[in-house]
């Protein structure tokens, strides 16, 4: 693994987990909202703290396909998965949220669930099958496709 690939799982990590708390601070300052009231939901949209998490939570959207790119989702999703303990961390000592021991024991385990991850391989070599594959009824396709452009 490179750094950049490193990289990439952090950006993962706190655009997910900060993505996620800034949603739970907008919506919180908003009160509840129905999809019984569509306009509501609009505004929630738009409301600072609401659009910046869903703007994090394109980045981690973006950094999340990279990642998949060049390793196994087996890989990805447990390392990216230490997002959880930097929410924890967020929502008890930013959001003021009670988090109960029980919690606290699961980011114990997330953490050595990560610790175990990293230490396989990234990527299931699975051979050079880089030849594209060619459906069957492309072939029938194509020459019709031409007669339409002349």
């Amino acid at each position: 693994m490179t750094f950049r690939r490193y990289l990439v799982l952090g950006v993962i990590t706190i655009t997910a987990s900060c993505g996620d708390t800034f949603l739970s601070r907008g919506m919180k300052s908003l009160g509840p909202v129905s999809l019984a009231h569509p306009t509501a939901l609009i505004h929630a949209i738009f409301s600072p703290w609401v659009a910046s998490g869903i703007v994090l939570l394109i980045g981690f959207f973006a950094s999340y396909l990279t990642a998949l790119s060049w390793a196994d989702l087996t890989y990805v999703l447990p390392a990216s998965s230490l997002g959880y303990v930097i929410m924890t961390l967020l929502a008890r000592f930013w959001l003021h949220e009670k988090v109960s021991p029980l919690r606290w024991l699961g980011v114990v385990f997330i953490t050595a669930g990560v610790g175990f991850v990293t230490r396989g391989p990234s990527y299931t070599d699975h051979g050079s099958h880089t030849a594209p594959v060619r459906a069957e009824g492309l072939a029938t396709v194509e020459p019709a496709i031409e007669e339409v452009r002349q």
